[in-house]
Order: structure tokens, then C-alpha cells, then sequence
């Protein structure tokens, strides 16, 4: 009998979406990864309605790991990683609504890991007096960026940042 694994999806925004999906594809147990928009009532935004900043979307980060090799606890260790969680604005040269941070969540036990893990991060003092302004809110329609938009470092042979500079 072949035992078919069983993946997850986890949706996180938190700047760019091309230095997102970056740090999420070094992973190990991380299945697919798709750039895109959420969060807005926009149906079927492009990237330049989206960078307008005025569509209610995020660029966003759907991911569909393997439970079995990586939890959803170290997908949000790597989400606070990769950013600055008290930033509203945006993240490094990247400013506007489009790039806050949110964790989508997928089901009732995401909602309850995201918002330990933003609690136990908020009382360990790492950001000193700042708030955390990460929103944890659930998951709606996920719309694919462009194609152009996908796997971006990788067709371009890039390296890339992050606002924290950590790989």
C-alpha cells in the first residue's frame, strides 16, 4: 500500500513578495511556493493595480509544505525572521499598505499557533517598546501574481535581501 503524503497550505505577506517567497523555497519540506495578492476585494488584481497600493491586497506568499518535515511553528519562526514585524508601513525600500505583515491562517489551529507565536515574540523584548502591528486574520481568495512574478531570483539568476539581511 503507497502512503500518499499529506500537505498543508500556510499564506504569509511580509514585504516583497519575491524576498518571501525566497527565503520559504530554501526550506526543506516545503513543497511549492506562489507569489500573489490577497486580502483586498479586488477581483483579479495585476501587480500594478496591487503596487498602487489602493486595491486592499497584500503581496503575498501561498506555500504548501510537508507537515511530515517542517511544522507550521517553523514557518512563522522563519515569517519573524525575514522581517520587521512593528514596521506598518512596508519593509526596507519597499513602503505602502500592499507590503504590511499578516499571517493568513488556514484553519483554527494556525489562528491559535500564529497568535501565540506573535504573543511569545511581542514578551521576549526583542523590538523593545514597538508594537507588533502583524495582523493574523483569515485566509481569502489568493489570486497568482503574474508569471513574470514567480520563482523571480531564480529566472534572474539574482541574489536577493531581506530588510533583515539574514541569508
Amino acid at each position: 500500500m503507497e502512503i500518499i503524503p499529506i500537505y498543508l497550505k500556510a499564506t504569509f505577506a511580509a514585504g516583497c513578495f519575491w524576498d518571501v517567497e525566497a527565503a520559504f523555497r530554501r526550506l526543506e519540506g516545503i513543497v511549492e511556493t506562489v507569489p500573489g495578492y490577497t486580502g483586498g476585494p479586488v477581483p483579479d488584481p495585476t501587480y500594478g493595480q496591487v503596487s498602487e497600493g489602493t486595491t486592499g491586497h497584500v503581496e503575498a506568499v501561498g506555500i504548501v509544505y510537508d507537515p511530515a518535515v517542517i511544522s507550521y511553528g517553523q514557518l512563522l519562526d522563519m515569517f519573524w525572521t525575514i522581517h520587521d514585524p512593528t514596521r506598518p508601513d512596508g519593509q526596507g525600500d519597499y513602503t505602502g499598505p500592499q507590503y504590511r505583515s499578516v499571517i493568513f491562517y488556514h484553519d483554527a489551529d494556525q489562528k491559535g499557533t500564529a497568535r501565540a507565536s506573535r504573543n511569545q515574540l511581542a514578551a521576549s523584548g526583542k523590538y523593545g517598546d514597538r508594537p507588533l502591528v502583524t495582523e493574523i486574520v483569515p485566509v481569502s481568495t489568493f489570486w497568482p501574481a503574474e508569471e513574470c512574478h514567480q520563482h523571480f531570483y531564480e529566472k534572474c539568476a539574482l541574489g536577493y535581501c531581506t530588510s533583515r539581511q539574514i541569508f
